[in-house]
């Protein structure tokens, strides 16, 4: 189907703002170019697709800021960009919407070991922020699986987490502080390089806004002492519930890993070939790992391991080396880009109790077969963010739809047994319209009456997050 022609007028307005955005960006900072442009039009949830207005690549916080003061008086819209890995849409452009992407802000402003905290700019990769410092003994602590890619500003914006997450926290966990400008052009500075700031906490209503609320363009990160040690133990069993009754004893027995990573067997045989990390081929793998003295990693791998036995695993087995420690986490960390080898599949993210694995686990598997499309599970299971992977053909007319309804149902039924619908990769366009299961009306008024204060005109990040007709109702209701 044929684009349609954009009218005159449209044609006039796109050219006055790129010629105003051009004189206060730096060479090469707009791309208006239709063909260049494209490589924005999605993110990591590729199944959707817009080109936008134009691009800005700002270098500096000033630069941001003047970007969002000529938007502002445009009233045209602003889709803020990291590295453009979000898997939920959260950063797909509309046709109307300029992007401000923060990949050029990558420099490190301030290490201060004493105090334990590094400040950078927010489009810096988060594996590079612990590369800044690994040298003297430090890291931070989130680390998703596209910790090679993804940017500071992304994990913000999501409150991503990580395989350590389970003893380390998120994102919002290990955020101090972070400098933010305004849809208007206002430069805002929000907690600091301390640990807790006075007054309300507005940096914990800023981390996992998506972009709602503001471009953040600096950020303070916690970073820690490196552990003297850590060890990680492979755990295969017969089947999926086995694994997750194991994980929730684990749990209930008072121990605390540094991670617990959940595999079944689609995702053990893709990420085995793509890493040859040794995985046994079982229905189901954990990848239990803990850290301290060379005694207390001993100690607690002992009581994991008795955990483990009574649930006849089929194979136990601990990392001989740092080779094979790397080699066990490499499997783990590729498998998304492994399963992306073999099958088109859209990543879901829900969050559940995590004494509720074996029984949704199940759940998933009968769903499967009652909607035609397999799934491989692979998620942090310590702490209950599942990343159920549903495999689909893109090419085959109906496949997407079906798999965004078998989508659904997992969400909400990760909802109904208590949990939520996302843990860290956002709701995006992906969840939107599934709030409704989590919120009544009147949690997401309070949740837009909160947007209203930092974006009035509702320009940042448009069409992400709230059911659209939520928040058209809500528009209307201000408006009158």
């Amino acid at each position: 189907m044929e684009m349609p022609t954009p009218s005159g007028a449209v044609i006039a307005k796109k050219a006055r703002i790129v010629e105003k955005l051009s004189a206060v960006l730096s060479d090469g900072g707009v791309i208006s170019d239709e063909s260049e442009t494209r490589a924005y039009e999605c993110d990591g949830l590729s199944a959707y697709r817009c080109p936008p207005l134009c691009v800005t690549l700002p270098r500096s916080t000033e630069e941001v800021a003047a970007v969002l003061k000529i938007c502002h008086e445009e009233n045209v819209p602003v889709v803020p960009r990291g590295s453009g890995t979000s898997l939920a849409g959260g950063a797909l452009p509309t046709a109307d919407s300029v992007i401000l992407g923060v990949a050029r802000l990558n420099a490190v402003m301030e290490t201060d070991y004493d105090n334990r905290y590094i400040r950078v700019q927010s489009g810096r990769t988060n594996l590079s922020v612990t590369g800044a410092v690994e040298t003297d003994g430090y890291f931070y602590a989130p680390d998703p699986s596209s910790q090679l890619a993804c940017a500071i500003s992304g994990n913000i914006a999501m409150n991503s987490g990580g395989a350590h997450c389970l003893k380390y926290g998120v994102t919002t966990n290990n955020l101090l502080g972070v400098t933010m400008v305004m849809m208007d052009g206002t430069i805002t500075e929000i907690g600091g390089a301390h640990m807790d700031a006075a007054g309300l906490d507005l940096l914990g209503v800023i981390c996992g806004s998506e972009g709602q609320l503001g471009v953040v363009t600096e950020a303070t990160l916690r970073i820690l002492p490196k552990p003297e040690g850590a060890r990680p133990v492979l755990m295969g069993f017969n089947s999926n519930e086995v694994a997750g009754a194991c994980v929730s004893d684990i749990i209930k027995a008072g121990v605390l890993p540094v991670a617990i990573e959940f595999m079944d067997r689609p995702c053990i045989e893709a990420c085995e070939a793509f890493a040859k990390a040794g995985y046994p081929m079982c229905e189901a793998l954990l990848i239990v790992e803990v850290e301290g003295s060379p005694a207390e990693i001993d100690e607690q791998l002992a009581l994991i391991k008795n955990i483990a036995q009574k649930h006849d695993p089929v194979e136990l087995r601990e990392a001989r080396d740092a080779d094979e420690a790397g080699r066990i986490w490499l499997g783990r960390k590729s498998a998304f880009g492994a399963m992306g080898q073999i099958n088109d599949y859209m990543c879901l993210d829900g969050t559940i109790p995590v004494s509720e694995l074996p029984f949704v686990l199940r759940r998933i598997g009968e769903m499967s077969k009652d909607f035609g499309l397999d799934v491989a599970n692979v998620f942090h299971a310590g702490d209950g963010n599942m990343h159920p992977l549903i495999l689909y053909n893109a090419n085959k007319p109906g496949d997407l739809e079906t798999c965004e309804a078998f989508g659904a149902e997992i969400l909400k039924l990760c909802v109904e047994v208590g949990g939520c619908l996302t843990g860290e990769h956002g709701v995006g366009i992906e969840k939107r319209d599934l709030m409704l299961t989590q919120y009544t009306d009147e949690d997401l008024s309070a949740q837009m009456a909160v947007k209203d204060v930092f974006d009035p005109s509702w320009l940042l990040n448009p069409a992400k997050v709230f059911p659209l007709g939520s928040s058209a109702t809500h528009r209307e209701n201000r408006a009158a």
